[in-house]
């Protein structure tokens, strides 16, 4: 349930508002040299309070190495990674338990957990929850080695520039979405099986543990649907396998075939908005107004990138393990 991977398996648990967030990686080769620096730079993109349009709530984020480190590197153990929560509110979300936030997992959560759900800031369906992941990521990237993994912001509430998209948030006293794109280079040709284990399959799988993710397209994506045959096909062009054209987002048969693999992700709007809302409330059994208090994103696609190379990182290492091409660390 909370876990992914065959191989590099990654375990999330922890919640919002509780003392502490964490991560365990089974499969972690021996001998991976980690320090907190490594993991400093990702962490930081991540974090809210630093940029205009996120929450400002704001961890340390240090991590604490419990398991499977010794003596600065991994021993081969299950790591366990741990991030306190030193900067909760949780009287925020006294005054909406009885009322599930649209857009939100409380009501799913309240049913199906048999109302033993800790509601408070999103418990573990929270975003807080991506630190863990990106920490992941960080391992997955220094396996990787030289192949690189990039995110980037392509659109934000309908806009291409950045700053616009956010503007109409905080003028409608409203929140936006916005498009990522992930750029992989230097993979290998053959990673990936046919049909239900594709590198499109595996890599969604992970990309959708994202919250607020809502849809993700690989090379052309949904424009391939309005191309004629002749236009989408990539022609190669030398013995590689290099094509004139990356239509295919580097995947052919759910294979890659050594270009650049290319996918983007669709960013919801945060749930969480300044705007009165309505729901419903299952103490009073009344549909009423309510307004979200607390530290909350306008824009979750800010965010995202750091979180987007995490998760393809961690994909990726699990398929190279797979086929062999991550051999031991020194």
């Amino acid at each position: 349930m909370n876990s992914f991977g065959r191989i590099f398996r990654v375990t999330i648990f922890g919640e919002s508002h509780g003392p502490m967030v964490g991560i365990t990686v089974d499969g972690c080769p021996a001998g991976l040299s980690l320090t907190e620096e490594d993991f400093t730079t990702d962490i930081e993109r991540r974090k809210g309070g630093t940029q205009k349009g996120t929450t400002p709530r704001k961890e340390d984020d240090k991590p604490i190495f419990i398991t499977g480190y010794f003596n600065g590197k991994t021993t081969g153990a299950p790591l366990t990674i741990l991030f306190e929560n030193k900067n909760t509110r949780s009287g925020d979300y006294d005054k909406i338990k009885s009322i599930p936030r649209p857009g939100h997992a409380d009501f799913v959560a309240h049913q199906k957990f048999g109302k033993n759900e800790d509601y408070r800031g999103g418990g573990h369906f929270s975003g807080r929850l991506t630190v863990c992941l990106v920490a992941a990521g960080v391992i997955a990237k220094k396996l990787l080695q030289n192949i690189s993994v990039e995110a980037k912001i392509t659109e934000v509430g309908g806009e291409q520039d950045v700053e616009a998209g956010l503007q109409k948030a905080i003028d409608a006293k409203d929140s936006v979405g916005g498009i990522v794109e992930c750029t992989v280079k230097g993979l290998p040709i053959g990673l990936g099986e046919p049909f239900f284990d594709s590198v499109e399959s595996v890599i969604s799988h992970a990309v959708f543990a994202i919250p607020a993710i809502k849809g993700v397209e690989f090379g052309a994506g949904f424009a391939a649907a309005k191309m004629f045959g002749s236009e989408h096909n990539d022609a190669i062009v030398d013995a590689s396998g290099k094509t004139a054209t990356n239509y295919a987002g580097g995947i052919v048969g759910g294979i890659t075939n050594g270009n650049d693999l290319v996918f983007r992700v669709g960013v919801k709007p945060t749930s969480s908005t300044p705007k009165e809302q309505e729901s419903w409330n299952w103490d009073t059994e009344q549909i009423e107004k309510f307004s979200v208090k607390g530290r909350h994103d306008l824009c979750i696609t800010l965010r995202v990138p750091p979180v987007l190379e995490a998760v393809t990182a961690i994909a990726l290492a699990d398929l190279m393990l797979l086929e062999q091409q991550i051999k031991r660390v020194i």
